[in-house]
């Protein structure tokens, strides 16, 4: 248990962020009933899930860690915990999570649970995986799988082709995680905040009605900003938008990294 505490204490705020930014993304017309978090461990993604949608009446965390479980049922107990190794069934629910898990595995066995998952959900599915090239490669790995057993990608593309991303660069985000004080002697850091960096794919069974998405920080000039955005056409490129613009130059300044673009979409 001393172990899964220090773990959770260690990893939980990054991973609640970056499903809370994820889950964030996503249309105010879901409403998804129950929950399936799959490796879900002492349940950060689980509270960002219940934070994101009160809809949830019925949520269940898998994992093959006991101690991770008992740890996770001692701070949310009217969730269900239970231990559970891929493979096993998957119970249907409306929502099917699994964060931080794909990297973990073969790549068969990445197969068989993103083919899993996307069996046991009704209404929508999503896979978060560390912002690296090589999370953001399993990331395209099951977004192919879900979209060729029909589903329809949410978030983040604004497309259902291959991905617009080229050469040396990769789909990722960020999420801002307020470090405790508690945090920071964990991971020997003097900074009160960290940047968790993920990549993801969330995918339901309606359409997909995105415009484009801001894929990197927006740029900032004297009466210009910049922003990197990835168009429906798989175009990936810099959109300009001056003072001149008005209302949209306003809207451009509040935009954020993963922010749909064009404001009229947001």
């Amino acid at each position: 248990m001393v172990d899964a505490t220090a773990y959770a204490a260690y990893r939980m705020p990054a991973t609640h962020a970056a499903v809370s930014a994820v889950l964030g993304q996503l249309g105010q017309d879901l409403r998804p009933q129950s929950l399936l978090d799959v490796g879900g461990g002492s349940g950060a993604a689980t509270w960002a899930a219940l934070e994101a949608f009160p809809s949830l009446a019925s949520v269940t965390v898998l994992d093959q860690v006991p101690e991770a479980l008992k740890l996770g049922e001692r701070m949310l107990p009217r969730a269900t915990w239970q231990q559970w190794r891929l493979g096993e069934p998957l119970s249907t629910v409306d929502m099917v999570l699994v964060s931080y898990v794909l990297g973990e595995l073969t790549d068969d066995d990445q197969h068989t649970l993103v083919d899993q998952a996307g069996a046991a959900a009704r209404q929508l599915a999503v896979f978060v995986e560390p912002g690296t090239p090589a999370g953001y490669r399993r990331i395209l790995d099951a977004r192919d799988r879900l979209i060729a057993a029909g589903w329809t990608v949410a978030a983040p593309c604004p497309h259902q082709l291959a991905c617009g991303m080229t050469g040396k660069d990769w789909c990722h985000f960020s999420a801002r995680v307020n470090r405790s004080a508690l945090h920071r002697r964990l991971k020997g850091a003097e900074l009160g905040y960290e940047d968790e960096k993920f990549s993801y794919v969330a995918v339901t069974k309606q359409d997909n009605t995105t415009p484009g998405r801001v894929v990197r920080h927006p740029a900032f000039r004297k009466g210009l900003v910049t922003l990197q955005v990835c168009a429906p056409d798989t175009r990936v490129g810099p959109t300009l938008v001056s003072k001149r613009e008005g209302p949209v130059y306003k809207a451009a300044r509040d935009a954020e990294w993963g922010d749909t673009w064009p404001p009229a979409a947001r």
